[in-house]
């Protein structure tokens, strides 16, 4: 059974990806926009422009699987500029499914001293 924490990092590409690439166009996309290593222990999500579609693709030990949801009623909170790609944590990519921003999150302030 696919757990999410059997992965060693979770990446998200930003903005809209065109939902007809399969494997080969979105491995293309993986190399030469993301400039990552499709082969490692990483899960590459990317979202469709009406948010309710996302797919998954990853290496799994001698081929690649690729995975795909439809929603049917709701929209992801998806990134929308290259400036919000990042590397997300599990929990992360669970409130994502869920259907909250992750992007939304309050910022941690630290201060020097309090006196």
């Amino acid at each position: 059974m696919l757990t999410w924490n059997a992965f060693d990092r979770i990446y998200i590409r930003p903005g809209r990806t065109d939902m007809r690439k399969a494997i080969n166009g979105l491995l293309a996309m993986i190399d030469a926009e993301m400039k990552l290593n499709a082969l490692e222990n990483a899960a590459f999500l990317f979202c469709g422009l009406t948010k309710r579609n996302l797919k998954v693709i990853f290496w799994d030990k001698n081929g690649f699987c690729l995975l795909q949801k439809k929603l049917e009623a709701h929209k992801y909170a998806w990134p929308k500029s290259e400036a919000q790609a990042q590397e997300i944590t599990h929990a992360d990519l669970d409130l994502l499914l869920q259907g909250l921003d992750i992007s939304a999150r309050h910022t941690v302030f630290t201060f020097p001293s309090l006196s």
